[in-house]
């Protein structure tokens, strides 16, 4: 059957979600063509406003509305440890704990030769200059991915001589695991068993 192009527009810009076939999209598409005019229009409008006002935090790298997020902005953490993540979804996972009360640095990717994805191309000059002799810690808690392990040791070998106590949090998380997958309790024995990376 032969949609409107209109609507195989709307289909394929479903598709272009992450895990989103073809029959997930034409059923979101439908969802979408069902629903109430006002429904839609504040859907496209808080589309447009995320795309227009989200950035990066300058401090951290995390996702904000603000020049700085509300993390980094909290007097009452520990801006002497620092936990660094791949993405802002991480920083998510971890606040769910309610177990750390550091702050974070959103590396927003991860090292991958395969990919073409070199140190250059991840927010790690930024955590560099955060670093200062006041810097108690910097946890790593990457994903026990291949790519999380080589940006885990590059970071290590990078702030070895920054006179600073580098961890990496332990993996109760399962090699190919995601900290955004993980619950609670698994983050905070992580946290709790997290060891200088050898």
């Amino acid at each position: 059957m032969m949609y409107p192009k209109t609507f195989e527009k709307l289909i394929e810009c479903f598709q272009l979600l992450p895990g989103v076939g073809a029959k997930t999209a034409e059923r979101y598409a439908f969802t979408m063509l069902e629903a109430p005019q006002e429904q839609v229009k504040l859907f496209a409008k808080t589309l447009l406003e995320c795309k227009e006002n989200i950035r990066h935090c300058q401090t951290c790298g995390n996702i904000s509305d603000t020049e700085e997020c509300p993390i980094c902005r909290d007097a009452q953490r520990n801006h002497q440890m620092i936990c660094v993540v791949q993405s802002p979804k991480d920083i998510l996972a971890m606040e769910k704990t309610q177990e750390y009360k550091g702050v974070y640095h959103v590396l927003n990717g991860l090292i991958s030769t395969s990919k073409g994805i070199m140190p250059e191309d991840i927010n790690i000059e930024s955590l560099i200059q955060r670093i200062t002799p006041e810097t108690e810690e910097v946890i790593i808690a990457t994903n026990a991915t291949v790519e999380g392990e080589t940006t885990a040791l590059y970071l290590d070998k990078l702030l070895s001589g920054k006179g600073v106590l580098v961890t990496r949090i332990a993996h109760g998380l399962p090699m190919g695991g995601h900290l955004d997958y993980a619950d609670e309790l698994t983050l905070i024995k992580a946290f709790e068993g997290r060891k200088k990376i050898q």
